[in-house]
């Protein structure tokens, strides 16, 4: 029997993978989800087991998947290929970006990053809470734009900060089971989310760098090794936080 399992929502690219990958490493077996491409979970699934790990992957689409039907998915899961009725640690990290100022922000929009960013980890969590072991952790992915200010980002930044809330009144209610809840915020990281632009645009991406006490943008990696420090690193004793990766943006 697998001694840790995690499943990482939006796990088949950027910062979710490289949790998957980084949590491989720890010894812990993954169930990630994927949305649109499942040959890029599928090539995640093969880089854990090629390194000795488990892995899996279902489909999930964070602003119109069923959960309790997942839910039911996941335990259909757990029995068949991990012969388990519950996993360890819950991953919320799928998400989507928008920069737009408040004047350019359509209420379609404004909708659609409530349901992905506060709907879905909610109620997902809700579902999947009777099948996460005692003693077990639920991680929800924030932002640096919760605490620091970019144009661009307010509605985005507005649903992240609901998570941030979320976390503690998590941590409250689930602390009996021995369950920690906590909260990783990110800053300017060097991936396709929000389009690339921290990647692909130089400029942009040495402007950034300049507000950052260690003088660089982030890498998926360094999330990556965040949140296996947070779930799998002893860390057994905190619950309720916020905290921020970001290199020291924005102090």
């Amino acid at each position: 029997m697998t001694s840790k399992i995690a499943l990482i929502t939006g796990a088949s690219r950027g910062l979710g993978r490289a949790a998957a990958l980084h949590l491989a490493r720890a010894g812990v077996a993954v169930i990630g989800t994927y949305n649109s491409s499942p040959e890029a979970a599928a090539e995640v699934a093969k880089e854990i087991e090629a390194h000795g790990g488990r892995a899996a992957m279902l489909p999930f689409d964070a602003e119109r998947t069923d959960m309790t039907r997942f839910a039911a998915e996941v335990g259909t899961l757990l029995q068949e290929t991990f012969d388990r009725d519950s996993f360890d640690y819950l991953v919320n990290n799928a998400g989507l970006g928008l920069n737009r100022s408040i004047a350019e922000t359509e209420p379609d929009q404004l909708d659609l990053l409530y349901r992905v960013h506060v709907r879905a980890p909610f109620l997902l969590t809700r579902a999947l809470a009777p099948r996460i072991a005692e003693g077990g952790s639920v991680l929800f992915v924030s932002s640096g734009l919760a605490r620091f200010t970019l144009p661009g980002h307010a509605a985005y930044a507005m649903m992240k900060g609901a998570v941030e809330v979320l976390t503690r009144y998590a941590a409250q209610e689930f602390g009996p089971r021995g369950i920690r809840v906590n909260c990783l915020a990110p800053g300017a990281i060097a991936t396709d989310f929000g389009g690339g632009a921290v990647r692909d645009n130089a400029q942009l991406n040495q402007r950034v760098a300049a507000m950052i006490a260690l003088g660089r943008v982030g890498e998926a990696e360094d999330i990556g090794a965040g949140v296996a420090a947070l779930l799998a690193g002893g860390l057994g004793w905190m619950s309720g936080q916020r905290v921020e990766l970001s290199g020291g943006q924005g102090l």
